[in-house]
């Protein structure tokens, strides 16, 4: 599966591609907990491989768990057994507590399940491209420091936040590179948390970090898609200036106006809530809404629908049956 050809198909095919971040319906095919997925490469593998077999995605992604860095960098994470894991407590809180703060190794904490579940589905699909993911550099930044005192110290001490990013940024070039040599064909870079600050303070204090990364593994093999679920149209532009092939927008933000705020040559991808809709929603309710976007966004030839996150555990079978089926309608 070659990127470049995949991305080329997506503008010129007349038919509308569906990406939805979704891995947690494929846990519960496998009779497996978040807990055992999220722990345990191969469980993972299993769920993405299966999940493949049942819905026709046009692509693969692993599940968006923003706590395998923080972890890897010594914070406490809560482990629910059939919910996203969390984030407890405080790592890092002022400028000597940065500066000695390590840059860990790619075998720390459950960094190598990730990377295994990604090769093990590298190996096992091939007809499409398969996302790995990670955090952003500022969403990362924000779960050791605290967030809301990050956002702060950005004003009152930036020299330490500074210093922090760098820090996050080096050890994220060093994952995005493993999950690049696994065989997959993208990632994608989870930056929520940016989309709590301006447009100018994103593109300093993100976009800026996130910006390296894509130099550093975007190629005609490999991309990035930026994906900022906290951004209500604010700052679009940041995003954009990254850099990345794709960019990947939450259910915060009209769809029109992202496109209308990207170039033709980058695929946009959103933006079907996750909770309200994929899951709290019928299954009627889901067919509306998801044919009501792809008939809003026609003439827009790089726009890929997709839900506005991860499509959360305990989502009903049958509401996605009916995001493909809308799909399907549409495309004939």
């Amino acid at each position: 599966m070659q990127i470049n050809k995949w991305i080329s198909n997506c503008l010129e095919e007349k038919r509308r591609f569906a990406l939805p971040i979704m891995t947690h319906p494929g846990i519960e095919l496998c009779d497996k907990t978040v807990k055992d997925a999220v722990t345990d490469g191969t469980v993972q593998a299993q769920a993405i491989i299966q999940l493949n077999k049942v819905f026709p995605s046009d692509g693969v992604t692993t599940i968006m768990d923003l706590t395998v860095e923080a972890e890897a960098f010594g914070a406490e994470i809560i482990f629910p057994e059939n919910e996203v894991p969390s984030v407890t407590g405080r790592l890092v809180r002022d400028a000597a507590s940065v500066h000695e703060l390590v840059i860990p190794s790619l075998e720390t904490g459950r960094v190598p399940q990730y990377l295994l579940a990604e090769r093990l589905v590298a190996e096992a699909i091939q007809d499409k491209p398969i996302f790995g993911g990670c955090i952003g550099p500022f969403s990362l930044a924000g779960r050791l420091y605290d967030l809301s005192e990050m956002m702060m110290a950005i004003y009152t001490d930036p020299d330490t936040i500074t210093l922090l990013l760098e820090k996050c940024t080096a050890f994220l070039k060093n994952y995005c590179q493993a999950i690049k040599e696994t065989g997959v064909q993208g990632v994608i870079i989870a930056e929520p948390a940016a989309g709590l600050i301006s447009n100018d303070d994103c593109i300093q204090y993100s976009t800026f970090y996130v910006q390296q990364i894509v130099d550093a593994v975007q190629d005609e093999d490999f991309m990035v898609v930026l994906h900022n679920c906290g951004n209500a149209g604010h700052c679009t532009d940041a995003m954009v200036k990254s850099g990345a092939k794709g960019l990947h927008f939450g259910n915060k933000i009209d769809m029109i106006s992202a496109l209308d705020d990207t170039t033709q040559e980058i695929l946009v991808m959103g933006n079907i809530d996750p909770v309200g809709i994929f899951k709290q929603a019928t299954a009627q309710e889901v067919y509306d809404t998801t044919l009501e976007l792809l008939n809003k966004t026609t003439d827009r030839n790089n726009f890929i629908i997709s839900s506005g996150c991860d499509v959360p555990p305990g989502t009903s079978f049958e509401n996605i049956k009916a995001f493909y089926r809308a799909v399907n309608d549409y495309n004939k």
